[in-house]
């Protein structure tokens, strides 16, 4: 998808509010998402996919992996997002999944700017951080990350 059809907002790092906070939609975890993301990860472990060796375990059944919940996760805050051409990923702090996730659950994101601080060393850019908190359709928290965005600044 090329750049031009994304929708832009000018989003400066001084547009950010401690405490803002926005909602994903809910996506339904299916059976191909543990297969696709065993494929993508070469993670085949059986509590992620043997049904019968999980009918010996706690939970009883498969639970899809973390990454995968937080992989998912990641795409839902971008679906239906603005492009903002002021600010860019600049990596996770503390990811945790709380609670398992399996076939047929809902998960969706709650993400709050919970800090917002200069770069230490670029006097252009300022560090934005948002807390993405998942829950699964009973309100269950299943994943918890401390995602920092990178943010141009206004007027530096």
């Amino acid at each position: 998808m090329s750049q031009s059809t994304y929708k832009e907002v000018a989003k400066f790092f001084e547009d950010f509010e401690i405490g803002e906070t926005r909602e994903t939609a809910g996506r339904t975890i299916t059976r191909t998402d543990f297969v696709m993301h065993a494929m993508h990860s070469g993670d085949w472990m059986p509590h992620h996919t043997d049904d019968e060796w999980c009918k010996t375990q706690p939970f009883k059944k498969p639970i899809i992996h973390g990454n995968a919940t937080f992989s998912i996760s990641t795409g839902l805050c971008l679906q239906g997002e603005p492009l903002n051409p002021h600010g860019m990923s600049y990596g996770y702090d503390k990811i945790r999944y709380p609670n398992p996730v399996f076939e047929g659950d809902t998960i969706k994101v709650k993400m709050t700017v919970i800090d917002k601080r200069d770069h230490p060393k670029k006097k252009t850019h300022g560090l934005i951080t948002e807390e993405k908190i998942t829950t699964n359709q009973n309100d269950e928290v299943v994943c918890v990350a401390h995602h920092v965005i990178f943010v141009e600044k206004r007027n530096p």
